[in-house]
């Protein structure tokens, strides 16, 4: 049986820079299901390592976690990564602990928190999440298919770290599985705004660095569950499924 999930796909937390603090696991999910979501996507600046907590708070609260990761890559270019397993979150991890260099400021930058499920401060991430790594953004959409996951650039339609504004374009030959919009503007908006990315599936996501903000963008979906495969299928409008809005 399909069901029509809401889902607000690119949050960050805490251990991102630019995050609130107040972007803890509990408070997370709690704000979600306030905002009537079902589901929300974790995708931190380049780590993936407070999905886990965020997602065991959301078991509790009835919301759905969506393991993900915004990467930077070279060209400055943000790219989500969606993942159903466990074991590619980790093999993405350790892929990304190569390919970023520099080391935290927290002067500058601010603190990067790990948490726990139940928002404890458990450590601190030293590396510079906020800046960019060694790979292409082809290397980047490559390894993420690799490890079974769906390659989302972010926010499309912005002045900064988006596809169009730091290439131009989009690559004819970038195997992406859909485009994320910005709170912004509508997808229709960003489609008669940018003609490169009309045949491309689109998403509409928040990224939320403050709680306010969670659910200011959101995406349905019909599925049998919210799931990356399930989400997967409605971009390719198979077995029934497909995009709302």
């Amino acid at each position: 049986m399909l069901t029509t999930f809401r889902a607000d796909l690119h949050l960050h937390t805490r251990l991102s820079p630019c995050g609130e603090d107040e972007m803890t696991p509990s408070a997370i999910v709690k704000e979600a299901r306030k905002k009537g979501l079902q589901a929300v996507a974790i995708c931190d600046h380049n780590s993936t390592k407070n999905v886990s907590a965020v997602r065991q708070a959301g078991q509790r609260e009835g919301v759905h976690v969506i393991g993900g990761i915004e990467i930077c890559s070279e060209e400055e270019v943000h790219v989500l990564g969606l993942f159903d397993r466990e074991d590619a979150l980790q093999d993405m991890q350790g892929l990304i602990d190569e390919k970023l260099t520099g080391e935290n400021n927290p002067e500058l930058f601010g603190e990067q928190y790990l948490c726990d499920e139940y928002d404890a401060v458990i450590g601190r991430e030293t590396k510079l999440l906020i800046g960019a790594t060694t790979m292409s953004v082809e290397e980047v959409v490559e390894s993420i298919h690799r490890l079974g996951g769906l390659a989302i650039p972010s926010h499309v339609d912005r002045e900064s770290f988006s596809i169009l504004s730091q290439l131009g374009f989009v690559p004819e030959r970038l195997p992406i599985d859909a485009v994320e919009v910005s709170p912004l503007q509508s997808i229709s908006q960003a489609k008669d705004r940018f003609p490169q990315i009309r045949n491309y599936p689109a998403v509409r996501s928040s990224d939320a660095h403050r709680l306010e903000e969670i659910g200011a963008g959101w995406t349905e979906f019909t599925g049998a569950s919210a799931s990356v495969k399930e989400l997967r299928k409605a971009f390719l409008r198979e077995d029934g499924r497909e995009l709302m809005g």
